[in-house]
């Protein structure tokens, strides 16, 4: 409305305001006054995100299936070995008629291959694909402790493979009355089950990782981890035993030069590939000397981490 002087009555025409609408009332920039962990806090939360992501945690069914699959197909023979022995009532690891604690791993290698194969890819290729690489990168973390968070991560998710089985079948040994004898003998088997999944985890999840590095696609990344794992089974194999070249080229077999390394761990010589009295001479897998072994699985760990850090390097310089 307008006086006579022509001017406009400006709190006539203001808008009522809704006492229940939201109001700014401070606009001032706060300081964070919460507790700061740093950069082992920020590794902390990677590593306990990522191993979420891996195993489902907090997302749709579609992505739990796989890694639990591949837990169950690991963890049926320790349990149906557990319900054996518990019928029988007989020590049955003494009268070889179950797997002693080194030889189960056989049972496993098929649940950590489609492990690897077809869960391990994502925990890196989604962080490139979906943009949270340089979200990670613009927090204390670096690129060092990023990509070592992720090699925690998987190799704790593949601990519950290599490790899991082998656990339950000592406790459930021990409770039926077929485990170690005397604290000891029981100690020294779960050090040695500890360290045998920890070895034969670093080396898988090496490899693994370097494939998934080199590409932003899961399905390449998931076609290249399996052709890595089966692929140098296969080739070395048909190498040594058809072609009788030497046995050393299983340094390149990454499921039987892990095996070889567990079994030195169990202190018992692995059993001959090529069998005792049809293999052709020379030096066979058994006969390699244990620095060989060990040397040949660090190799692999150290291989797997130069060509990941290679490989993002180059995606940090871009």
């Amino acid at each position: 409305m307008s006086d006579a002087s022509g001017t406009v009555d400006v709190r006539e025409q203001a808008p009522e305001v809704d006492d229940g609408a939201a109001q700014i009332l401070d606009q001032r920039y706060r300081s964070y006054s919460g507790a700061r962990h740093g950069l082992a806090g920020a590794m902390r939360a990677v590593v306990a995100s990522s191993v979420r992501f891996t195993l489902g945690f907090g997302r749709p069914a579609r992505h739990k299936f796989l890694p639990w699959l591949a837990v169950v197909i690991a963890l049926v023979p320790a349990i149906v070995f557990v319900g054996i022995a518990i019928v029988l009532d007989i020590d049955l690891i003494s009268e070889n008629i179950l797997p002693e604690y080194h030889q189960y791993y056989g049972f496993i290698e098929v649940a950590l291959f489609f492990y690897c194969g077809i869960v391990v890819p994502e925990i890196l290729v989604a962080d490139r694909r979906n943009g949270m690489l340089s979200l990670y990168l613009s927090t204390p973390l670096r690129l060092w402790s990023y990509l070592a968070s992720k090699a925690v991560a998987v190799t704790v998710t593949l601990a519950v493979i290599t490790m899991g089985p082998l656990l339950f079948l000592l406790v459930a040994y021990t409770v039926e009355g077929s485990g170690p004898d005397g604290i000891g003998d029981w100690l020294t088997v779960l050090v040695r089950i500890l360290g045998s999944g920890i070895v034969i985890a670093a080396t898988i999840t090496a490899a693994s990782l370097a494939i998934s590095s080199l590409t932003d696609r899961r399905a390449f990344a998931v076609i290249g981890v399996i052709l890595l794992l089966l692929g140098s089974q296969i080739v070395t194999g048909l190498l040594v035993e058809v072609a009788e070249m030497d046995p050393r080229i299983y340094a390149f077999n990454l499921g039987e030069i892990g095996d070889a390394l567990k079994d030195r761990i169990f202190g018992v010589g692995p059993p001959s590939p090529l069998g005792e009295d049809d293999g052709p001479p020379g030096l066979r897998i058994s006969e390699l000397s244990t620095l060989f072994v060990i040397a040949v699985n660090a190799a692999w760990v150290a291989a797997g981490a130069a060509v990941v850090w290679w490989r993002y390097r180059r995606i940090e310089a871009g």
